[in-house]
């Protein structure tokens, strides 16, 4: 974390309660403004005197700490920071050089402004941060800067999901990157990755390599929600002389909770859909030699038809190439759920597959037809334990496991009826108001 911008708005989502209200231009209109980057009470700022006919100075007093006054080569990604004294309300206007105001949103510590985008590359830009005092009287500081010419050296920001998705309860949101992100970069990134749900569920990222971090909430997506998540990388630093390359706005569905749980004990799969259970299906599970793995899996890609061919990696003697109806794919490995005709007379009794859920063709239809991407299945009591990793494992790994995996120390959401908004560091997925 480098000391620069470590109080912007923090990622995984803000908590609403600390933010003050960012008005327009029109609220400073009646005010006398202060010249220079600063500031105070009286007229002691060389540059800077309070014009009021005899009248006391403002009470309050402001200060822009970056970008510095006259800045140059400045990210576009930059935040404006400032201080405040004896402010009872704080208010921050960023315009263009063609005196454009720029959308943003404060920080709920009250000493940051963040851009709803990346600013344009090579343009000039002044902020203006206003604070009022109980005395009613407005203090102005200003800072006028210029952004850096584009980069030539960008980072790709890409996301599994398209907007308006329809995915189930257990989908992870995933965000890729077309470089390694530097372990001391990741936190600046994270405060800049926000998750917005409707209803409001607590969650977090977690970084499952140095090119890609995913989110999941604590518990399973609450059916029917909508989620907007958001990576505002565009002209983000991100370790040796590279910038993200652009923003990232998806906008996704969840759909009904649909949820498997497959138990070797009895051979069966129970069904149930919005917490109701709905149809047992039989199975048969991955023989001794080829056993299942036991643990919580996430449908990763659904195939109407296809081929497994295992002939390259195990051999003539072992390996098989096999035409395949219904499957589901559900480890890198190679488990599925799909359809297994030929096992049909031991599904509910015996395992014999090669580490699959074989079912019948009639369940491998209903189940193909009734699955979304992200839909969770849970297998329990095999001979072998799912590796984290093969697969979308997030929920495979207990909530203080994936907490670890943050970039940002995890910070509890706020109680109930504590009148926050998204909070970026805050793993709280609450909708900004």
């Amino acid at each position: 974390m480098r000391a620069s911008q470590d109080e912007l708005i923090r990622g995984g989502s803000a908590r609403r309660g600390g933010r003050r209200r960012v008005f327009a231009a029109a609220v400073l209109a009646a005010a006398m403004a202060l010249t220079g980057c600063t500031s105070d009470k009286g007229g002691d700022d060389k540059g800077s005197s309070w014009q009021g006919g005899g009248e006391s100075g403002p009470k309050a007093a402001a200060t822009i700490t970056e970008p510095a006054a006259d800045a140059k080569d400045v990210p576009a990604s930059t935040a404006v920071t400032f201080t405040t004294k004896e402010a009872q309300d704080t208010t921050v206007e960023l315009k263009d050089s063609a005196g454009k105001v720029v959308e943003g949103q404060l920080a709920k510590d009250g000493k940051s402004w963040l851009p709803d985008g990346a600013l344009a590359y090579g343009e000039t830009y002044t902020a203006t941060v206003t604070a009022t005092g109980d005395d009613g009287k407005p203090a102005t500081a200003t800072s006028t800067f210029t952004t850096m010419a584009k980069p030539g050296k960008q980072v790709r920001v890409t996301s599994f999901l398209g907007d308006n998705q329809v995915v189930g309860v257990a989908m992870p949101l995933i965000v890729k990157f077309g470089r390694a992100i530097p372990e001391d970069y990741r936190d600046d990134l994270q405060r800049r990755m926000t998750v917005t749900s409707k209803p409001a569920q607590e969650g977090i990222w977690h970084w499952v390599s140095p090119t890609e971090v995913r989110y999941r909430p604590k518990e399973f997506w609450k059916a029917n929600s909508t989620v907007t998540y958001k990576v505002q990388a565009g002209g983000l630093p991100l370790g040796g002389g590279w910038y993200g390359r652009s923003d990232l706005t998806v906008d996704i569905k969840i759909g009904s909770s649909f949820v498997m749980t497959v138990d070797n004990r009895t051979k069966k799969m129970t069904v149930t859909k919005d917490g109701k259970a709905i149809k047992t299906i039989l199975v048969s599970l991955g023989k001794k030699s080829t056993p299942s793995s036991s643990g919580t899996m996430v449908v990763i890609e659904k195939l109407r038809h296809t081929v497994f061919d295992t002939m390259e990696e195990l051999g003539p003697e072992e390996g098989y190439r096999t035409e395949i109806d219904y499957a589901q794919r559900l480890t890198w490995g190679g488990e599925f759920i799909h359809a297994a005709p030929w096992s049909e007379g031991v599904q509910g009794r015996t395992n014999v597959s090669h580490g699959c859920v074989n079912v019948s063709m009639k369940d491998g239809n209903w189940l193909f037809a009734n699955t979304r991407i992200g839909d969770p299945i849970t297998v329990k009591g095999t001979e072998r334990k799912l590796q984290n990793g093969n697969g979308w494992t997030d929920w495979n790994m207990s909530w203080d496991e994936y907490v670890k995996g943050s970039a940002l120390p995890y910070e509890p959401p706020a109680e109930p009826g504590d009148d926050t908004s998204p909070a970026a560091d805050a793993p709280s997925v609450e909708p900004t108001p």
